[in-house]
């Protein structure tokens, strides 16, 4: 039996436990073992990182792929904002992205002389999220100047063609700005991998009201169009110089892709997401019972494994990323889908995942409204120290009120298995290449993983692809 991989470690921050009140990580339980993505799936793309060369293959591909975009506007008298976002902090311990943006800093600098490049990080409900990243990777050191912007600052508004829509003041305060994201699906029962690399203008980038349109209004099909309507306006379009995009896969970042025009990276990471998470989100798909470890620093929805988030398992009884699925078929929004009593509102919306017999939360951050998971699936907290963290959450102020605490690890998974009757376990702790879980589970995804890729592969990739316009080669349609 293969070790299991090591996670992401615990992080200072305000919005978890103290690291030293972790005690015991998953891995650290008998019976866990890991099975590599590679394994699985033997045409898993290869990845620059990580890789022996570390850090340095992100600058040298990052470095690589700005030589193609044109800097010609910006003149050494001009001021340009580096746009982030909190998520691409996430990704691989955030110090892939944090390169990123170190390195388009020094580009542009050397390139253009620029009066003064600064960094501009969006957030979603952690308001001081960004800030904690801004220091832990010295960001404030490496810019001219480096701050975290909240969706409730000063907002500025901005006319689109379907009306007055409202950024973030911040974000626009310079002569040119450059859009530094990632592919990553996470929220992909959002986006629906449909303008991905659009949404930050909708999110990020955005004050509260416009933003919450993906969450309260007009819904995950609906709410891409006001990302799309505020990057096209003629004030965004002005000011834009380009994008420079941490192409992931599963198993890491597989290229940077940087262009001054957005749309080209947004066909690129559309054909490179349906390719290499289509796969894995069937793969889970397929699991029939087990019970889910929490064991990541991030909110509840956040946390990782194998590339793919908690809240896409949660949803993982449906076929994410088929737009003929007229409805999401789960949210963590209860005003949205569900009602009071934690059912659907209609009966078009599935049930959350039922293979997901119980959830064990070792370590996970408050900041997110995640009371509908513990609702929905029985929950254990390890921790007092945690539970308290929740219950004194204005976020999840109901959290506790659905979760049970558990003095340790040992006694939580001891529980789990009596109860549920299952041995099977996965593990979301951002193990990279591979997936953390129990020997029967590793054997069960070896077994079914050739019949999904052929799945993915004869079936329902071409079914994607041509929903969103792109050919079975992979070329757009209307190119």
């Amino acid at each position: 039996m293969r070790a299991p991989i090591q996670p992401i470690a615990p992080r200072p921050s305000r919005y978890g436990v103290e690291p030293s009140h972790v005690k015991k990580r998953f891995v650290d339980l008998p019976g866990l073992t890991s099975v590599m993505l590679d394994e699985l799936f033997p045409d898993t793309p290869n990845v620059i990182y990580p890789s022996t060369q570390g850090l340095q293959a992100i600058r040298e591909a990052t470095e690589a792929a700005l030589k193609h975009v044109d800097f010609s506007k910006i003149q050494p008298h001009h001021t340009v904002n580096v746009l982030a976002s909190h998520h691409g902090f996430t990704l691989l311990g955030g110090e892939p992205y944090a390169e990123v943006l170190r390195t388009v800093y020094d580009v542009v600098k050397r390139r253009t002389g620029a009066k003064e490049v600064r960094l501009r990080a969006g957030v979603g409900l952690r308001f001081r999220e960004t800030e904690e990243y801004i220091k832990r990777f010295n960001l404030k050191q490496h810019f001219d100047r480096a701050l975290g912007m909240a969706p409730i600052d000063e907002g500025i508004p901005i006319a689109t063609e379907i009306g007055t829509l409202y950024g973030l003041k911040r974000t626009y305060d310079a002569d040119w700005i450059i859009h530094v994201h990632n592919s990553d699906v996470r929220e992909v029962h959002f986006h629906r991998q449909v303008d991905r690399a659009v949404k930050p203008f909708g999110m990020s980038y955005a004050r509260i009201e416009t933003r919450s349109t993906y969450h309260q209004n007009l819904g995950p099909r609906g709410a891409n169009f006001t990302a799309r309507a505020i990057f096209e306006s003629p004030f965004v379009q002005g000011k834009f110089i380009g994008a420079v995009f941490m192409n992931m896969s599963p198993s890491g970042v597989i290229s940077i892709e940087a262009d001054n025009d957005l749309y080209k990276i947004n066909d690129t990471i559309t054909r490179d997401g349906l390719r290499y998470y289509g796969k894995m989100f069937q793969l889970l798909g397929k699991i029939d019972d087990c019970i889910v470890g929490l064991d990541f620093p991030c909110p509840v929805p956040y946390v990782f494994s194998a590339g793919v988030i908690y809240c896409n398992f949660v949803g993982a009884n449906t076929d994410l990323f088929d737009l003929d699925v007229k409805l999401p078929p789960y949210t963590w929004y209860t005003e949205a889908l569900y009602g009071k009593d934690g059912k659907p509102l209609v009966p078009e919306v599935q049930p959350v995942n039922p293979a997901i017999r119980m959830v064990i939360h070792n370590y996970a951050w408050i900041g997110y409204p995640s009371a509908f998971f513990a609702q929905q699936l029985p929950t254990v907290v390890v921790g007092k120290e945690q539970a308290d963290l929740f219950e004194h959450d204005p976020q999840n102020l109901e959290y506790m009120k659905y979760a049970m605490i558990s003095d340790n690890l040992e006694d939580a998974m001891n529980f789990a298995y009596k109860t549920t009757g299952t041995d099977k376990v996965i593990v979301f702790d951002g193990a990279v290449g591979g997936i953390n879980v129990s020997e029967s589970l590793a054997k069960h995804l070896l077994t079914v993983a050739p019949a999904v890729s052929r799945q993915v592969e004869e079936e329902l990739l071409p079914k994607w692809m041509k929903q969103r316009g792109i050919s079975p080669n992979g070329i757009l349609v209307n190119a």
